[in-house]
């Protein structure tokens, strides 16, 4: 077993080369007894490896004596729906996201959503994985293994949501045979509402159409030629586990990420007035002016799934976005529940009788250079000649570097696990941002 395929927040690598069947069962025998779990819920998504790797992580965790209930195929926020749905106390998503399909992995979390990453448990589940002296034998006891269905729990649920009144809006859906398949249900069970054209909506070939990955804008190209040709309403993209999603306006132009976090927050303060929406401080501050103009308390957050749903969970927050198309809600307890960001976005349009681009220009209101990433070999020098350079702006360092200015801002952030850094910068202007990005370029490069 390769040690590398734990990551910071999950665990994904190649299988066959990084990793076999014999591993999952380890990883499975050390999950649970590292996170003492008694019943442990397990869904997969469609990969090749994915049934042979579930029940290898199976067969590991219920000899530790946890009994499993097997969810058979699903996505990712399916799983995390189960995780506070049912009594368990953790669900585990066998699943390499957006990655190519001879990767695997698992994503891990405990009851309620609460994500078990490399400061809350991940690294000590490495640590047993890999111990020779690891204690191979099974319990007097083994634990029992049940299956349970719960899609039509989360298709009640997560249609309750949508308020499309008697609005017809036809939808482009592009599931990249990935596990956006199984979101289909939620838009189909409002026929009166939506005319649905689907592409790559086959999970006999999974992983087989384009990457599954909607922050590659170029994956969204042949979305952005249907929706047009079909006079679409709104296109959208699922990533590989379905629990990231992108968007497309009836132009074949492509919503940041980052404002379709303001659309969504319209909507979701109506239910939840003067309620506290968070944003990752990589998204246009045209997101945190919209959550207030809509009555809401914005705060800006860290980037990264764990980071996000703890502060939420700190502040009584109800929503938050981040600019890489999470969007994590109070109804999905505080996880990932991208079908629902495309609900919300049209009971907006439902409601307002605003197309998508019109929601979107209202956010429209600055220049954004989208996230550059540079190699660089000792980023902390980096970083403090950055901050040496522009120590006349308003510093803060909540997650790398943020340097603000009246006109326009930057964040640079160091990658965890490359040696790479990563620059956000905003201004008033488009020639504004340009001079600036590439000044700012010109240092890190240096």
């Amino acid at each position: 077993m390769n040690r590398d395929i734990f990551k910071a927040y999950d665990i994904r690598g190649v299988y066959g080369t990084d990793f076999f069947e014999a591993d999952f069962e380890k990883i499975g025998r050390a999950t649970v007894k590292t996170l003492h779990l008694s019943t442990v819920a397990v869904g997969r998504d469609a990969r090749a490896s994915s049934p042979r790797l579930f029940d290898a992580f199976v067969k590991g965790a219920s000899e530790a004596g946890a009994t499993v209930i097997d969810l058979g195929l699903l996505s990712t926020p399916m799983v995390y729906f189960a995780s506070w749905k049912l009594d368990v106390d953790a669900a585990v998503s066998i699943t390499a996201s957006h990655n190519p399909p001879q990767y695997n992995g698992l994503k891990i979390a405990l009851k309620n959503a609460l994500p078990v990453v490399e400061s809350t448990g991940l690294s000590a589940i490495r640590d047993l994985a890999l111990s020779p002296t690891q204690e191979e034998s099974a319990p007097q006891t083994p634990g029992t293994v049940t299956t349970y269905d719960i899609k039509p729990d989360y298709l009640r649920h997560f249609t309750s949501f949508a308020n499309l009144r008697d609005k017809k809006f036809t939808l482009v859906i592009d599931c990249a045979n990935a596990m956006g398949v199984l979101e289909l249900p939620l838009f189909r069970a409002f026929p009166e509402n939506f005319k649905i054209i689907t592409l790559y909506d086959d999970l006999n070939h999974p992983f087989s159409a384009h990457e599954a990955n909607p922050l590659k804008t170029e994956t969204l190209d042949e979305l952005r030629e249907r929706v047009v040709a079909e006079h679409a309403d709104l296109g959208i993209a699922f990533d590989g586990d379905a629990d990231r999603v992108g968007f497309v306006d009836e132009t074949g132009e492509i919503i940041s990420m980052d404002h379709m976090t303001g659309i969504i927050a319209r909507e979701v303060l109506k239910s939840h007035p003067g309620a506290t929406i968070l944003y990752d401080l990589r998204s246009s501050k045209a997101v945190k002016e919209v959550i207030e103009e809509a009555g809401g308390v914005a705060k800006e957050c860290k980037v990264g799934h764990a980071n996000i749903k703890r502060e939420m969970r700190e502040e009584h927050a109800v929503f938050a976005g981040e600019l890489s198309g999470h969007y994590y809600f109070l109804e999905n307890s505080y996880a990932e529940a991208g079908a629902l960001s495309a609900l919300m976005i049209l009971s907006v349009m439902a409601e307002t009788g605003e197309s998508a681009s019109a929601l979107a220009a209202d956010l429209r209101r600055y220049a954004h250079s989208g996230e550059i990433n540079s190699e660089v070999a000792d980023k902390d020098a980096v970083l403090t000649a950055l901050k040496r350079r522009y120590s006349d702006g308003n510093i803060h360092e909540l997650d790398g570097i943020k340097i603000e200015y009246p006109t326009w801002w930057m964040n640079v952030r160091p990658s965890n696990t490359e040696p790479l850094l990563r620059l956000n910068l905003e201004a008033d202007t488009e020639a504004l941002m340009k001079e600036k990005r590439d000044e700012v370029l010109a240092m890190i490069r240096a």
